[in-house]
């Protein structure tokens, strides 16, 4: 008879053989589709140069190949035996490592809603995490073969399109069950607002994506959450790997970045309206982020055939 370990690899394999094969039918050319709502689905054939982005409350896998993401000073590393868990929406920078023509990198993306998060959480009986702790934002944990069953039958929809309305629901609440009686589930719970410092960082997240192109006052920022500005300072780079001045200048750069882009803005105007007073101070930040100054960084994205978000 067959040891359970033994069962258990072989299952295991033929499910990421499965999950890599179906990927592959859905997604012929390199970049990326959202083939079901929240559900988004990543191709590449050679290895990417790091793409900055902003990265929702996602559950992340790789079906195969490898990726990195970058947050503040912290690296998570993924492949086809690690998911990534992102619970805060965050500037962050990520990479394709292992893709070939021969081997194509292929990975799965589901949005998180905290709504769904929370409603499951009242259904097992769950109660919020302490009021005293700091949850990272972003993770990267074991994908064992229950989530990774799950996963499955969820991109197994992509085929029957008359079953998604009924399964796809089910299949995603089952999917965040497990990610909440997983090691990662104090993380999951700080996404439904209920208890930790977590959330008043995803507060103060919140205020500094909406005003990014303003003055940074960490005083007011800071009382406003009830904490001293050390604590606020402590707590906000505890969830993001950043300081709020860091994460601000992230989030100037890349809007910025996309007004240069898509709105053929020069730098000095995007600089300006994104909140910069001085030209040379952006060209100067700019560079020290995407590595070249401005608009010989939106030259080099314009030319790039297979640079894709995710």
């Amino acid at each position: 008879m067959m040891e359970a370990t033994e069962y258990e690899t072989q299952r295991m394999q033929a499910y990421r053989a499965e999950l890599v094969q179906r990927i592959a039918g859905t997604i012929t050319e390199d970049g990326s589709i959202e083939p079901l709502a929240g559900l988004h689905i990543y191709r590449a054939t050679v290895p990417l140069q790091p793409t900055h982005g902003v990265l929702q409350p996602s559950f992340c896998v790789v079906a195969q190949g490898s990726k990195e993401v970058l947050l503040g000073d912290s690296i998570y590393r993924y492949d086809p035996f690690h998911y990534l868990l992102a619970t805060i929406e965050l500037p962050t920078v990520g990479r394709v490592m292992e893709a070939s023509k021969e081997r194509p990198y292929f990975s799965m993306r589901l949005e998180l809603d905290p709504a769904i998060v929370s409603s499951v959480m009242i259904e097992v009986g769950m109660s919020p995490s302490p009021r005293s702790t700091d949850v990272r934002a972003v993770d990267v944990d074991t994908l064992d073969a229950k989530l990774l069953d799950a996963v499955l039958r969820l991109v197994r929809l992509l085929d029957a399109p008359a079953e998604v309305p009924i399964l796809m629901p089910l299949i995603t609440r089952e999917i965040v069950y497990r990610l909440l009686m997983g090691d990662q589930g104090s993380r999951l719970r700080h996404l439904t607002m209920l208890g930790g410092y977590t959330p008043d960082i995803a507060r103060a997240i919140e205020r500094l994506r909406h005003d990014f192109n303003q003055p940074l006052r960490i005083e007011q920022l800071a009382s406003e959450l009830g904490m001293s500005v050390s604590g606020f300072h402590h707590h906000f780079k505890a969830v993001t790997a950043m300081s709020p001045l860091q994460f601000q200048k992230r989030l100037r750069l890349q809007e910025a970045r996309r007004l240069m882009l898509g709105e053929d803005l020069d730098a000095a105007s995007a600089a300006y309206r994104v909140g910069y007073q001085d030209a040379s101070h952006f060209n100067r930040e700019y560079k020290s982020v995407f590595g070249v100054p401005p608009m010989r960084d939106v030259q080099r994205l314009r030319e790039a055939a297979s640079v894709f978000p995710g």
